[in-house]
């Protein structure tokens, strides 16, 4: 027994027990300000670049001078490392979606248990911010293709 313990004290103080693993990052590459216009549908989002482990979103949706909806969303990563998506639309309560998939371009989320969406996904495609949302099995999809938009330069 003791000698049992004395083992584990020793793997657990070697140099390759300290060693932790690599924690996911926050997705930089969604940082901007994005929109989409299909005749007078538009559709706005805006991430802020990660800091202190969270990245603040914004989205609004509407037609012609007229705003449909708008949603408060954040990236977090908690203390455990672990990254979620939490959701608000129209000021309802926060929904949490944890993360599933993570890549150099691309991230995904879901909740089984939330009704819809199931799954929220994003990825870049080139210069465009591509937003996806659907049940757990892809049914019900709906599709952003967001271009940047580019500040206004001082002159």
């Amino acid at each position: 027994m003791i000698r049992s313990l004395i083992t584990a004290a020793l793997v657990l103080a070697s140099p390759l027990a300290a060693q932790t693993v690599a924690q996911p990052k926050l997705p930089e590459w969604m940082a901007g300000t994005w929109m989409m216009q299909d005749g007078a549908e538009w559709f706005d989002e805006m991430w802020t670049d990660p800091r202190g482990g969270i990245m603040l979103g914004l989205g609004r949706n509407g037609f012609g001078s007229e705003l449909n909806g708008w949603e408060l969303m954040q990236i977090r990563q908690g203390s455990d490392g672990r990254i979620k998506l939490i959701a608000q639309p129209d000021g309802k309560p926060p929904v949490e979606f944890p993360l599933v998939l993570i890549s150099e371009e691309a991230i995904e989320f879901a909740n089984p248990a939330h009704d819809f969406p199931q799954r929220i996904r994003y990825w870049r495609q080139g210069k465009l911010l591509m937003a996806e949302i659907s049940l757990l099995d892809g049914s019900r999809t709906l599709r952003w293709n967001y271009r940047p938009v580019i500040p206004p330069q001082d002159e």
